[in-house]
C-alpha cells in the first residue's frame, strides 16, 4: 500500500459539475476529505450524493471541474487512482452468472493481487460470505449481494473507501459487520466517504458530516463539535426535507 502524504488530501474536488440532460445534479461542488477522516454525506434523493460517489469511483465523468485521489489525477493516472479506491454502490454491480468466488477472483486479477485464493477466502470470511461463495450472484438475496460487493471493494486493500448507502438491504448482524469494517478503515493512511439516510448511523460512525443540497455542499461540520439536533436542524434548513 502506498503511504499517504499528510499534506495531500485523500479526496479533493473543485468545481465539479454534472448534468443529466437538462437536470444539473452537481453544480460547482467543492469537497475535501483528509486522511484519517470518515466523512458522511447526507442529503435528500437528487441532491447529488450518488453522482458524486460514482464520479469519484470513475464510473462516470464530470462535465466540468477537477478531482484528485491521493493527489492523483484520474484522467492522467487512472490505473493508480483506481488502485487507491474501493467502491460499494447502492447497486451491487455483480456478474450475475458468476459465483461469488468467481466475481471476487475476477476483480482480484484486475488488481494483480497475489495469492488470490487466500485473499478471496479472507475477505469472504470478513463479511460472512464463506458459505455462499459457490452460489451464482444472481441467486443471492440483496443483502448477500451487498456483502459480496463489500468483500470485492476490500479485496485490494484500498486506502480510500467510497460507500453509497452501504447499509441498504443488510440485516442487524450485517450492519454490525459493516460498522466494524468501516471503523477498521479509519487510520492515518485511510479515508472513508459514505452516504446514508440514517442520521444515527452517521453520528455513530463519522468524524465529519457534509450535507448536500442542489448539487452543492450546503453544510459541513465536525461531528465532535456538533449535537444531533444541530445536524437535524441544519438538514431541514438547507434541504427542506426531514431525516
Amino acid at each position: 500500500m502506498t503511504e499517504a502524504t499528510p499534506n495531500i488530501p485523500a479526496i479533493e474536488v473543485r468545481g465539479m459539475t454534472k448534468s443529466y440532460g437538462r437536470t444539473r445534479v452537481l453544480d460547482g461542488l467543492d469537497l475535501t476529505v483528509q486522511w484519517n477522516e470518515l466523512v458522511v454525506l447526507l442529503g435528500p434523493n437528487g441532491s447529488g450524493k450518488t453522482t458524486l460517489l460514482k464520479t469519484l469511483a470513475m464510473l462516470t465523468r464530470a462535465d466540468k471541474g477537477q478531482m484528485r485521489l491521493g493527489g492523483r489525477n484520474p484522467e492522467r493516472d487512472g490505473a493508480r487512482a483506481r488502485r487507491l479506491v474501493g467502491v460499494v454502490m447502492h447497486d451491487p454491480m455483480l456478474y450475475g452468472e458468476l459465483t461469488g468466488a468467481e466475481n471476487l477472483r475476477f476483480h482480484a486479477r484486475l488488481f494483480g493481487i497475489e495469492n488470490i485464493e487466500e485473499r478471496v477466502a479472507e475477505v469472504a470470511e470478513g463479511v460472512g460470505m464463506t458459505a455462499r461463495l459457490q452460489q451464482k450472484a444472481s441467486t443471492l438475496s440483496h443483502g448477500m449481494q451487498k456483502r459480496l460487493s463489500i468483500a470485492r471493494a476490500l479485496l485490494h486493500d484500498p486506502q480510500v473507501l467510497l460507500l453509497d448507502e452501504p447499509e441498504s438491504g443488510l440485516d442487524q448482524d450485517a450492519l454490525a459487520m459493516l460498522e466494524g469494517l468501516v471503523k477498521e478503515r479509519s487510520g492515518p493512511s485511510r479515508a472513508v466517504l459514505m452516504s446514508t439516510h440514517n442520521l444515527d448511523r452517521a453520528l455513530a460512525l463519522g468524524s465529519r458530516v457534509v450535507i448536500l443540497a442542489q448539487g452543492k455542499v450546503a453544510y459541513e461540520e465536525s461531528l465532535a463539535a456538533v449535537e444531533t439536533d444541530v445536524v437535524r436542524e441544519a438538514y431541514i434548513r438547507h434541504t427542506g426535507a426531514r431525516l
